[in-house]
């Protein structure tokens, strides 16, 4: 997968745009303003390469990066979720809760 800078800039700047909408649509499972902003980040690498293995197109252009953001940063989310659940509740996680 080769990107340009452009590129990879514009999946910079949509994933912070997609790591809130995550963080709105995901709510109870949120890492905070910049958790959700760093996860979105890896959720728009995540998308934007996922959901084309799949056949899946949804909009075109910029429409196109935010959807496919938004859902990569969602399921990310839902992830880091089941496993921090899965994680407090067998001991692992300790302190401030």
């Amino acid at each position: 997968m080769n990107m340009s800078g452009e590129s990879l800039l514009v999946i910079i700047i949509v994933g912070v745009l997609a790591g809130w909408l995550a963080g709105q649509i995901v709510r109870g499972s949120g890492f905070g303003l910049v958790g959700d902003l760093a996860i979105g980040i890896v959720g728009a690498f995540i998308g934007s390469w996922l959901l084309p293995q799949v056949g899946v197109r949804l909009g075109a252009g910029m429409v196109n990066a935010v959807v496919n953001a938004t859902i990569g940063a969602i399921l990310l989310l839902l992830i880091l979720r089941v496993l921090n659940g899965a994680r407090t509740r067998r001991g692992w996680g300790g302190g401030w809760r």
